[in-house]
């Protein structure tokens, strides 16, 4: 009997519990050892401090990454975060410490210049530090620098550098967990949840790329948890069985630049394995009326998200059009399997960008 792969915590779980524990030394003058957080999902991890260290003005924490089963390039990093105090009234601040990185380029969830601390764990680092300041009579206004030992130097095994994210590692997570990656068992996932669906008499199931677009896609039709399928990169395993097992109608649902790869006629959507396509994102430009000037600005564009922003702005559809080329590549993929097919492409925040079919 094989044993099921261990979970492990992202970057930003980390550096939220390194924070914690930094706030409240600078509060109290003790650093909790272990520190527990709370997961966006109600989960409760408890992290050993690997160091700790309290001046006058400022305290330090840091934990060891333990990526579990996942073969994650910062497994065993130690992400530190060090605390002071800020001005009255100016809230929590972010800087970028050694080892993470600064964003350059536009098309990311984060602003030119800031520290490249996603959106998620700034949230889940904001809610601590209130936390802290309503238990030890503070009063919240502080900066936080989050640092990644090596990470300048890992982060080179990563697409940082192409994306414009340079000096450093990202701060990242939307759940707090690091699921292990197992192709074999996530396919097989895949195709137990279409049993399932299948099995239940669900004759609209729907395949997701992540939580957020897995939220909008049950929101958006109204469907139940056995119809969810967490497809996550590999859509083709998703098509390729409901081709020999069929369901009515199919959903696919994910984010701008998975779907874009779709579009593109890949059915392997990690980031090792395909990437966004900018000559093609172009070349849909063009053939929907778009100028040579915009089809050179989306071809020069950073992320395909920097490409959908373009359009907007110029007032063509390029998220319906994505949505179009991708439900005509699962179409591809189904043949002639009686599935009626609609993809439903989401932004970083989950509002909807995309549709087709």
């Amino acid at each position: 009997m094989s044993t099921p792969l261990r979970h492990g915590w992202t970057t930003g779980a980390c550096a939220t519990a390194a924070t914690t524990a930094a706030y409240t030394a600078l509060l109290t003058g003790d650093f909790p050892d272990p520190v527990e957080i709370v997961l966006p999902k109600g989960r409760r991890p408890a992290f050993t401090l690997a160091r700790e260290e309290l001046t006058g003005d400022a305290a330090m924490a840091a934990v060891v990454k333990d990526a579990g089963d996942d073969p994650d390039v910062t497994h065993g990093a130690l992400i530190s975060a060090t605390v002071r105090h800020g001005a009255p009234g100016g809230g929590v601040a972010f800087a970028a410490g050694p080892g993470v990185g600064t964003v350059t380029k536009p098309g990311l969830p984060l602003d030119v210049g800031e520290p490249a601390i996603n959106p998620v764990p700034r949230r889940m680092m904001r809610e601590h530090i209130a936390e802290v300041a309503a238990r030890h009579g503070g009063t919240g206004d502080v900066i936080v620098e989050i640092s990644v030992e090596h990470g300048e130097e890992l982060a080179r095994k990563t697409w940082n550098p192409r994306l414009g994210i340079l000096g450093g590692l990202s701060i990242l997570g939307t759940t707090g967990v690091v699921v292990p990656y197992s192709c074999s068992a996530w396919i097989d996932s895949i195709r137990r949840g279409i049993d399932v669906a299948r099995a239940a008499g669900r004759r609209h199931v729907a395949g997701c790329t992540g939580s957020t677009s897995e939220k909008v896609a049950a929101e958006l039709y109204g469907l139940p948890e056995d119809a969810l399928l967490d497809m996550g990169d590999f859509a083709g395993a998703v098509l390729k069985y409901l081709r020999r097992h069929p369901v009515p109608r199919l959903t696919v649902a994910g984010g701008i630049g998975k779907l874009s790869k779709l579009a593109d006629g890949h059915l392997d959507l990690h980031s090792g394995r395909s990437q966004v396509n900018p000559g093609m994102l172009a070349e849909i430009v063009r053939s929907a009326g778009g100028d040579e000037a915009l089809a050179g600005r989306v071809l020069a564009a950073n992320t395909a998200l920097h490409a959908l922003r373009l359009c907007q702005e110029a007032g063509l559809p390029l998220g319906d059009l994505i949505a179009e080329r991708a439900r005509l590549t699962a179409v591809g993929v189904l043949r002639e399997a009686p599935v009626a097919v609609d993809v439903v492409v989401i932004d970083r925040a989950g509002a909807i960008v995309g549709r087709a079919g």
